[in-house]
Protein backbone atom coordinates (compact mmCIF):
# COMPACT_ATOMS: atom_id res chain seq x y z
CA UNK A 1 0.00 0.00 0.00
CA UNK A 2 1.41 3.42 -0.91
CA UNK A 3 0.72 6.41 1.27
CA UNK A 4 -1.58 5.58 4.15
CA UNK A 5 -4.66 7.74 4.82
CA UNK A 6 -7.33 7.81 7.53
CA UNK A 7 -10.33 5.71 6.61
CA UNK A 8 -11.88 2.29 6.80
CA UNK A 9 -11.04 -1.06 5.31
CA UNK A 10 -11.14 -4.80 5.73
CA UNK A 11 -8.43 -6.84 7.39
CA UNK A 12 -7.86 -10.43 6.29
CA UNK A 13 -5.72 -12.92 8.20
CA UNK A 14 -3.82 -15.46 6.08
CA UNK A 15 -3.38 -19.09 7.09
CA UNK A 16 -5.31 -22.03 8.49
CA UNK A 17 -7.75 -21.64 11.37
CA UNK A 18 -7.91 -17.89 10.99
CA UNK A 19 -10.57 -15.22 10.81
CA UNK A 20 -13.86 -15.19 8.99
CA UNK A 21 -13.30 -15.14 5.19
CA UNK A 22 -15.43 -11.97 5.08
CA UNK A 23 -12.65 -10.20 6.98
CA UNK A 24 -12.51 -7.90 9.97
CA UNK A 25 -13.64 -4.26 9.71
CA UNK A 26 -10.72 -1.96 10.44
CA UNK A 27 -10.33 1.77 10.98
CA UNK A 28 -7.07 3.26 9.70
CA UNK A 29 -5.49 6.03 11.76
CA UNK A 30 -2.67 7.49 9.67
CA UNK A 31 -2.82 11.17 10.57
CA UNK A 32 -1.22 12.49 13.75
CA UNK A 33 -4.62 13.54 15.10
CA UNK A 34 -6.27 10.16 14.45
CA UNK A 35 -3.33 8.23 15.96
CA UNK A 36 -3.32 10.45 19.04
CA UNK A 37 -7.05 9.91 19.62
CA UNK A 38 -6.91 6.15 18.94
CA UNK A 39 -9.44 4.30 21.10
CA UNK A 40 -9.57 6.94 23.84
CA UNK A 41 -13.08 7.80 24.98
CA UNK A 42 -14.63 4.65 23.52
CA UNK A 43 -16.33 1.85 25.40
CA UNK A 44 -15.39 -0.76 22.80
CA UNK A 45 -14.63 -1.36 19.13
CA UNK A 46 -16.45 -3.58 16.66
CA UNK A 47 -13.35 -4.58 14.71
CA UNK A 48 -9.82 -3.23 14.83
CA UNK A 49 -7.87 0.01 14.67
CA UNK A 50 -4.64 0.22 12.65
CA UNK A 51 -2.20 2.90 13.80
CA UNK A 52 0.35 3.76 11.12
CA UNK A 53 3.14 4.61 11.46
CA UNK A 54 3.52 3.40 15.05
CA UNK A 55 5.74 1.03 17.00
CA UNK A 56 4.33 1.42 20.54
CA UNK A 57 1.10 2.30 22.33
CA UNK A 58 -0.25 3.11 25.78
CA UNK A 59 -3.58 2.44 27.46
CA UNK A 60 -3.74 5.45 29.77
CA UNK A 61 -7.33 6.79 30.16
CA UNK A 62 -8.75 3.77 28.32
CA UNK A 63 -11.91 2.06 29.53
CA UNK A 64 -11.22 -1.53 28.47
CA UNK A 65 -8.39 -4.01 27.92
CA UNK A 66 -7.08 -4.37 24.38
CA UNK A 67 -5.07 -6.78 22.25
CA UNK A 68 -2.09 -5.27 20.44
CA UNK A 69 -0.41 -6.72 17.35
CA UNK A 70 2.86 -5.23 16.19
CA UNK A 71 3.24 -5.44 12.40
CA UNK A 72 6.29 -4.92 10.19
CA UNK A 73 6.35 -3.05 6.84
CA UNK A 74 4.96 -6.09 4.99
CA UNK A 75 2.13 -6.56 7.54
CA UNK A 76 3.67 -9.65 9.13
CA UNK A 77 2.75 -10.03 12.80
CA UNK A 78 5.82 -9.62 15.01
CA UNK A 79 4.13 -9.97 18.40
CA UNK A 80 0.68 -10.01 20.02
CA UNK A 81 0.05 -8.71 23.54
CA UNK A 82 -2.93 -7.98 25.77
CA UNK A 83 -2.78 -4.69 27.69
CA UNK A 84 -4.99 -3.61 30.58
CA UNK A 85 -5.90 0.07 31.01
CA UNK A 86 -3.18 2.30 32.46
CA UNK A 87 -0.21 0.53 30.86
CA UNK A 88 2.68 1.71 28.69
CA UNK A 89 3.95 -0.55 25.92
CA UNK A 90 7.63 -0.39 25.06
CA UNK A 91 8.61 0.38 21.45
CA UNK A 92 8.98 -2.78 19.38
CA UNK A 93 12.00 -2.91 17.02
CA UNK A 94 11.08 -3.43 13.33
CA UNK A 95 7.40 -2.58 14.01
CA UNK A 96 5.90 -0.13 11.53
CA UNK A 97 2.19 -0.52 12.38
CA UNK A 98 0.16 -1.37 15.47
CA UNK A 99 -3.20 -3.10 15.31
CA UNK A 100 -5.56 -2.68 18.28
CA UNK A 101 -8.73 -4.63 19.12
CA UNK A 102 -10.76 -5.62 22.17
CA UNK A 103 -9.03 -8.17 24.40
CA UNK A 104 -9.53 -11.72 23.09
CA UNK A 105 -10.41 -10.69 19.54
CA UNK A 106 -7.02 -11.48 17.99
CA UNK A 107 -7.05 -15.04 19.32
CA UNK A 108 -10.48 -15.53 17.72
CA UNK A 109 -9.13 -14.19 14.41
CA UNK A 110 -6.08 -16.48 14.53
CA UNK A 111 -3.66 -13.56 14.73
CA UNK A 112 -0.29 -14.74 16.11
CA UNK A 113 3.39 -14.04 15.44
CA UNK A 114 4.49 -15.07 11.96
CA UNK A 115 1.04 -14.66 10.38
CA UNK A 116 0.62 -12.20 7.53
CA UNK A 117 -2.38 -9.92 7.23
CA UNK A 118 -3.70 -8.04 4.22
CA UNK A 119 -5.61 -4.81 4.23
CA UNK A 120 -8.17 -3.73 1.67
CA UNK A 121 -8.78 0.00 2.10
Amino acid sequence: MGRWQDGRGTLRVAGEGTADPAGVPVEIAASYRARTRGLLGRDGIGGALLLTPANSVHTFRMRFAIDIAYLDRRLNVLAVRTMRPGRLGLPRPRARHVLEAEAGAMARWGLRPGVRVTLEA
